[in-house]
């Protein structure tokens, strides 16, 4: 690949050039979820030429999927297959030369230890719980994040950067960060292309080294209405914030705190996870099972019971479709998967 051609309007940028060019295919990025947000945000990065790209994500390619997720296919979702795994496949077909490395699986605090060094972290996700994480992550790490969301037709957008200004766990102090989800208004498209162009911009910005062009403010739209707002929080900067302040603690990391059931953004679905020490077998539970099953690839397999879908991934995490909630989510997982 001639990557002086290839980059050639790139480095033509007056705020990139040469030397920009450079430090972008030297960088390593983390981008946590493939869904709308991080499928797109991947692959404007590739297509940039970040040297690095680790992608993590822990569900799989639903139809559902297609009307805004820009690197999947219906054969991925024909085949249930892992989110992370079509988005290699496809952003290797972009640029072959990338390095990609990803994981099937749940974001904790262990992976993204394993994961570094690393740049600068992106947020792909929809709940805040890993958000949290992520956020004591990157500042125990001493290195940026970049915070996005999208529901109907609204988003947002804010870069943390450790040292300079608060960080999501402050701004959720004075901020309402979460309200209405896709389970109940829907997503379009373009709200998801809105917020995605924020991110890539701001990476852009901070792996160039262009930190006086970074925008430092928490930046909302609507594009159905028309509406955006710049808001500069950093008088929410708080002390004694226990993950940016002067004695940080960073209570996110602490995963033995986290929930075993989970509500999925946008999808009448429950994620269960395991009991720490659980183990699964794709293949024995697909050997006890097989009146049930449906589809099995390396990663997971699906059954059908009891009218509801059960998606199992090979780390013991299951989604389950058609159930009312939590509890009868964590009812059938026991029933079937043990635990």
């Amino acid at each position: 690949m001639n990557t002086e051609e290839r980059f050639s309007r790139q480095r033509l940028f007056h705020g990139i050039g040469w030397e920009g060019q450079e430090r972008l295919q030297e960088a390593h990025v983390i981008m946590v979820g493939a869904g709308a947000l991080g499928s797109l945000t991947a692959e404007t990065l590739v297509r940039a030429g970040v040297g690095k790209l680790t992608l993590i994500d822990r569900d799989y390619v639903e139809e559902s999927n297609l009307q805004r997720q820009q690197l999947y296919t219906e054969a991925d979702a024909e085949a249930c297959t892992p989110k992370a795994e079509a988005a290699k496949k496809r952003l290797l077909d972009i640029r072959s030369d990338a390095s990609i490395e990803i994981i099937v699986g749940e974001a904790d605090p262990a992976l993204l230890e394993n994961c570094m060094p690393a740049d600068l972290i992106i947020d792909g996700l929809d709940n805040m719980e890993t958000r949290l994480m992520i956020n004591d992550t990157a500042l125990k790490h001493q290195i940026p994040w970049i915070y996005g969301a999208c529901v109907g037709a609204y988003g947002l957008s804010y870069t943390v950067r450790p040292g300079q200004g608060p960080c999501l766990r402050c701004l959720m102090k004075g901020i309402p960060m979460e309200g209405e989800t896709c389970d109940t208004v829907g997503i379009i498209a373009p709200a998801v292309q809105f917020v995605s162009a924020t991110q890539v911009t701001e990476a852009m910005k901070l792996l160039t080294h262009s930190f006086e062009q970074l925008r430092g403010t928490l930046w909302s739209f609507d594009v159905w209405s028309n509406e955006s707002s710049s808001i500069y929080v950093d008088s929410l900067q708080d002390k004694d914030c226990p993950s940016c302040g002067e004695s940080p603690a960073y209570p996110a990391l602490a995963w033995s705190g986290r929930s075993k059931a989970e509500t999925l953004c946008g999808r009448d679905a429950v994620q269960v996870k395991p009991l720490p020490d659980m183990q699964v077998s794709l293949e024995q539970t697909a050997d006890v099972h097989k009146q049930h099953l449906s589809k099995a690839n390396q990663h997971l397999l699906v059954l059908n019971i009891e009218n509801k879908r059960l998606v199992l991934f090979k780390d013991g995490r299951a989604i389950i479709h058609g159930v009312s909630g939590e509890v009868e989510a964590r009812s059938l997982y026991q029933r079937y998967i043990g635990g």
